[in-house]
């Protein structure tokens, strides 16, 4: 029975241009020398090495054919080869060249070195330098193509809340965070009145709103925001396109500031609401205004009040609105709307068919500009609530204004108290709205007004029509409550001498030194005082007015009888007028 053993040991070395490494492999195979296995491609002297595995006999003795060509290993342990002669091209892929020699397999202890020792160092190096080459092949395979493979790649997350970039954009502009902003900054409405950010705190909260999108409704009224900061959210809004509110109320914008926003809102379509009351605008900003008012589609609702407009204000802005076509809300109270100006206005709100609430209230139309407010209601079908509230407008005025109510059928509130139309106008206004069978009116103010009995006749007689008007006034005539009237001083003198038993001679002797009958008045007041009667100063004039009769600046004793004679008369009659 044979012995069986394996042996490991490096074939030989083909050169890639004279035999690929598949057709090595199948050469050898065909010859019976057992599985091949490559080990490695080398890329110095393109050799193909191999490692051949057979089972064998130790006592048999077998040639093998082998190239002359010898291999030789290097100090790297790359395998090279050196020809000792050329070497026939093979025959056929399947066959051995008759020109090659053979070699015993039990060889020299040199060869048995060889064979063994210097194939396992090769070996090895030549698998370090496989793994090298597939490691470096598989990073040029992998560039460019997918994989499935998770590769782990650190990257920096955006942050989504904006609150990075307001911490960042705050140290640019040298400003502390505001924690409420930071709080809030999340939330679809964002009301941040009386923090005093200034310009530059404006700016840096600018910048983060930028990118936001969850809040719907900015108030950054009474900041102090001053145009700088007005530019600021100007640039913002170019970009932001989720605010619909905004409200910019005391902030001292001025025109710079109004004119930015004005520029800026020519482009923004989502911005439906704009406050900018009590920012400074005067005649000057009046033409950036008008052109915003005259362009606008999606603006509904703007408030201009507590501002400086003046005549020349009011002529932009009028024909301005009579041909916008969005605005329903409008608020132009606190202002200084005079003369012309007040009458462009009121012509440009008889011109409008979109508007349903004005707010003029606090100007000066005065009687000519409530004629025109007059002839607008007579024409305008869908104004519905209208505030003239302290407007100088007299009673002819109200006269006037009255004849337009009385063919308008859109009108629900009136308010046009604290004016000087005294109840005769108030009379005239409710009389035509009883005249109207087509008015729905349902509100009248008549604030600061005082009313007649006439009026309160009209009045009850129209609410038995209209049960649900609503009408305040100024108080009736009858109900106003009398001025209580002040104290009579000889009421208080009197009094004392009563509880001190004294008669009105004794009393004048405590303070007549020289017994004349006779005081000067500054000796009248002593003696009162030193009597422990608590008299005012004003009481204690004209107690000194009511006894001196004849004004010579002396207060005898007849006068005191005289004074105290007049007033016990000036009693019994206001008991007998309440008994009555």
């Amino acid at each position: 029975m044979l012995d069986l053993m394996t042996s490991s040991f490096v074939l030989g070395a083909y050169e890639k241009s004279l035999l690929g490494a598949q057709q090595a492999e199948l050469l050898y195979q065909h010859n019976g020398i057992g599985s091949v296995q490559r080990i490695c491609t080398g890329n110095l002297a393109e050799v193909v090495v191999f490692e051949v595995t057979e089972t064998f006999s130790a006592e048999l003795s077998t040639e093998v054919p082998v190239s002359t060509e010898e291999v030789l290993v290097d100090d790297a342990g790359l395998a090279h080869e050196s020809r000792a002669s050329p070497v026939a091209r093979p025959h056929s892929r399947g066959s051995v060249s008759p020109s090659r020699k053979t070699i015993s397999r039990i060889g020299s202890g040199h060869s048995a070195h060889f064979s063994r020792s210097d194939t396992v160092t090769s070996s090895r190096k030549s698998d370090s330098l496989k793994d090298s080459d597939d490691k470096k092949d598989a990073e040029e395979n992998d560039a460019g193509y997918d994989t499935d493979l998770e590769i782990e790649i650190t990257k920096e997350e955006y942050d989504t809340t904006g609150k990075t970039t307001y911490r960042e954009a705050c140290k640019q502009y040298g400003v502390i965070p505001v924690s409420y902003f930071l709080r809030h900054m999340q939330d679809t409405e964002l009301v941040m009145r009386h923090h005093g950010l200034g310009g530059a705190g404006t700016k840096a909260i600018a910048v983060s709103l930028v990118s936001n999108t969850k809040i719907l409704k900015l108030d950054l009224s009474d900041n102090w925001i001053n145009p700088q900061g007005g530019i600021a959210i100007a640039e913002m809004l170019k970009e932001n396109c989720y605010i619909t509110d905004l409200t910019l109320s005391e902030n001292h914008l001025q025109t710079d500031g109004a004119r930015a926003i004005c520029e800026t809102l020519q482009e923004n379509v989502t911005i439906n609401r704009l406050t900018l009351a009590g920012n400074d605008f005067d005649d000057s900003t009046a033409d950036p205004l008008a052109d915003i008012i005259t362009n606008t589609q999606k603006l509904e609702q703007l408030d201009l009040s507590h501002n400086n407009f003046c005549e020349r204000g009011g002529e932009i802005l009028g024909p301005a609105i009579a041909e916008n076509t969005s605005i329903k809300d409008l608020d132009l109270s606190w202002n200084h709307f005079r003369r012309n100006g007040a009458l462009a206005i009121a012509r440009g709100i008889g011109s409008n068919i979109f508007l349903k609430k004005v707010n003029l209230s606090w100007n000066g139309l005065g009687t000519k500009g409530a004629e025109v407010l007059g002839e607008a209601l007579r024409n305008n079908n869908v104004l519905e609530e209208l505030d003239v509230t302290s407007n100088r407008i007299s009673a002819e005025g109200a006269v006037l204004l009255a004849k337009g109510l009385l063919s308008n059928e859109t009108l629900k509130k009136l308010e046009i108290g604290k004016n000087p139309m005294q109840t005769a106008g108030a009379y005239a206004i409710l009389k035509k709205i009883e005249e109207n069978t087509g008015s729905i009116i349902e509100h009248l103010d008549f604030s600061d007004i005082v009313v007649n009995k006439d009026f309160m006749e009209l009045e009850k007689a129209v609410k038995e029509v209209r049960p649900k008007l609503m009408i305040i006034t100024g108080g009736a005539e009858s109900e106003k409550v009398k001025p209580k009237p002040r104290a009579d001083p000889m009421t208080k003198l009197r009094k004392y001498i009563e509880e001190n038993n004294l008669r009105l001679v004794d009393f004048f002797n405590q303070f007549d030194q020289d017994h004349s009958m006779s005081v000067t008045r500054e000796e009248f007041q002593q003696g009162v005082e030193q009597a422990g009667i608590m008299l005012t100063t004003d009481e204690m004039q004209q107690l000194l007015d009511q006894l001196d009769k004849d004004g010579d600046g002396e207060i005898n004793y007849s006068e005191l009888v005289i004074g105290n004679l007049e007033h016990m008369a000036k009693e019994r009659k206001q008991h007998e007028e309440n008994d009555n």
